[in-house]
């Protein structure tokens, strides 16, 4: 059974409040988005340990393994793409297939325990290197191939969304 894939253009959470969620990166200060990924990776391992963590709540929504691992890779690749920016001068971001990701690394089938710990540690490598980030250097840019910009301030604001968003699918109900 496949999860259909989300093709919306999350770039609209840099304006406004998530309606869902209830988070809002449009007022964030991207200093704070460190501290913020480090406790939403700290929540995950509570997570990984539910007796549920298998099962999709209805045909249309991942489990509960499936958001961490997501999770996990969420922070894998904005650290690549702040990298990036800090790197080279206005880079294209490899475009990335969340669900082709989810499918083709099997995340329904991973150890809890393990994604925890890979989670955890992503979580803390993203939240190092915006912590390094030079004051001068939130400023620069990059794109998706879709023509989305970002500045590392954006990106960062735009990233702290996403695994807010998903501890928030996967609360108690």
């Amino acid at each position: 059974m496949t999860i259909t894939p989300d093709t919306k253009n999350w770039t609209w959470v840099l304006e406004r409040p998530c309606p869902e969620c209830g988070f809002d990166a449009s007022h964030l200060d991207a200093r704070e988005v460190a501290g913020l990924m480090r406790e939403n990776a700290a929540a995950w391992p509570a997570v990984l340990q539910r007796a549920d963590v298998r099962e999709r709540p209805d045909d249309s929504t991942w489990s509960p393994l499936e958001y961490s691992a997501h999770v996990r890779d969420v922070f894998r690749v904005m650290t690549r793409r702040v990298q990036l920016m800090l790197e080279t001068d206005d880079p294209e971001f490899e475009n990335w297939d969340q669900d082709a990701t989810a499918v083709e690394e099997r995340y329904r089938e991973q150890d809890p325990a393990t994604v925890a710990t890979e989670l955890q540690q992503a979580g803390a490598r993203f939240a190092d290197l915006l912590e390094g980030v030079p004051e001068d250097a939130w400023g620069r840019g990059g794109h998706r191939s879709d023509g989305s910009d970002f500045t590392v301030t954006t990106l960062a604001r735009y990233a702290a969304h996403d695994p807010i968003h998903h501890l928030w699918d996967v609360r108690d109900r």
